[in-house]
């Protein structure tokens, strides 16, 4: 009986202990979200490091498909319809990838999000792309890492940074006028609840 106890309580340990702490990774895994306009753009990927490597041109070849990060492909999820380059994107998650070249990335959108890293890659599932240019990062960044930027009320910069090399894509809402009316609407929601709330 006290044997059985004891094999217990070390399973019930041992679970606590698993729930409590993970194994280190070597590309930690971040999400990064951000408020835009009337919904969010929310970011999942991982971030590999330097680590002494050449890394554009050697471990993230040129002309090649990659999954803009590690391990599982990037995801991105739209709150409300995008431009993406020339293309309208509904609201939704996607995976992201790049193709990159000396002097530019194409950033491609593709429907299947839930594959590992770029092996799967399906150019038939890509629903919109852009080309944007490489810049030189004005500092070294060991991990590689994706910032969500708002430049206005219809308008955000997803920017890449690793290495030396920075890019930034562009982001717009698709239909102003229809956000626009949402955004009265929610306004004016706010402020009959305000009102209700003076009261006695």
């Amino acid at each position: 009986m006290k044997k059985t106890a004891i094999i217990a309580l070390f399973l019930i340990s041992g679970y606590t202990f698993s729930q409590t702490y993970t194994i280190p990774a070597e590309s930690p895994r971040q999400t990064v979200e951000q408020q835009f306009s009337i919904s969010s753009v929310k970011v999942d990927y991982g971030r590999p490091g330097v680590k002494g490597r050449k890394i554009f041109g050697d471990l993230v070849p040129y002309g090649k498909v990659w999954r803009l990060g590690a391990n599982s492909c990037t995801k991105i999820t739209f709150g409300q319809a995008v431009v993406f380059g020339k293309t309208t994107v509904p609201p939704g998650t996607y995976a992201l990838f790049a193709i990159p070249s000396e002097k530019e990335w194409k950033i491609v959108l593709n429907k299947d999000f839930s594959q590992w890293g770029a092996f799967q890659y399906d150019e038939k599932l890509n629903i919109a792309e852009i080309a944007v240019p490489v810049q030189k990062n004005p500092e070294k960044q060991e991990w590689f890492e994706i910032t969500v930027e708002p430049v206005s009320s219809s308008v955000v910069h997803l920017i890449f940074r690793w290495d030396d090399v920075k890019t930034i894509l562009p982001i717009e809402i698709a239909d102003t006028e229809t956000v626009a009316k949402i955004a009265d609407k929610l306004k004016e929601a706010k402020k009959i609840e305000f009102e209700a709330r003076k009261k006695p």
